[in-house]
């Protein structure tokens, strides 16, 4: 299993440090309200605070588990935090803010993911490449079978990735997949099942 170190992180810079292992979803957020807040330059920073600490964790999970590293993890998340803050003005209203920072978070993965070639060259199911780092992460508590799960994680094309990701550790709807992706809900029910296919099949070659 992924875990995250002991200790806090920072997120954006001044805004607030989280602990992702203690943070939870805070019952009190109220998103029109925080919208009105990030429209008015007196009260935005404070309103973006509470969005980073709303979402910072949940965020870090979707992306941790897209690219494996903790530093790396952290790292895209930080950008997340900065994009979404510098492009605020780009929010248009037309879905929820959480699913606005999703899809900054998932592009920064992809871009991330396509820099370092991770699926056409160092992760690829023809070798443990995967496995043998994690089960040399301090921040990895997981077995062998874990290590491999995320090894055929790893080696799977994009899009069935995040699919895959998406449905299986964060329980998202199709519908909300296809507003986060766009991408019909029978095209990423196909992707998911493919990917599922595909991992079994990379377990049964290791068996």
């Amino acid at each position: 299993m992924l875990k995250s170190p002991q200790g806090s992180f920072v997120l954006f810079e001044k805004f607030v440090f989280v602990k992702p292992q203690e943070t939870t979803m805070n019952n009190t957020y109220d998103e029109k309200r925080i919208l009105k807040q990030l429209s008015n330059p007196a009260t935005s920073r404070q309103a973006f605070a509470e969005v980073v600490a709303q979402y910072g964790e949940q965020l870090y999970w979707s992306i941790r588990r897209m690219v494996l590293v903790h530093d790396d993890a952290n790292d895209i998340l930080q950008n997340t935090f900065i994009k979404a803050w510098t492009n605020l003005a780009d929010f248009q209203g037309r879905s929820k803010f959480s699913t606005w920072l999703h899809r900054i978070a998932i592009n920064e993965c992809l871009t991330f993911v396509r820099k370092q070639k991770l699926t056409a060259n160092i992760y690829t199911d023809d070798d443990n490449g995967v496995a043998n780092m994690l089960m040399a992460d301090e921040y990895f508590d997981g077995d062998e079978v874990q290590a491999l799960l995320q090894q055929a994680i790893a080696a799977l094309p994009e899009v069935q990735r995040q699919v895959f990701c998406l449905r299986y550790y964060d329980d998202m709807k199709y519908s909300e997949m296809s507003t986060l992706l766009g991408t019909s809900q029978g095209a990423l029910k196909a992707s998911y099942h493919l990917a599922v296919k595909k991992i079994q099949d990379f377990f049964n070659h290791h068996d």
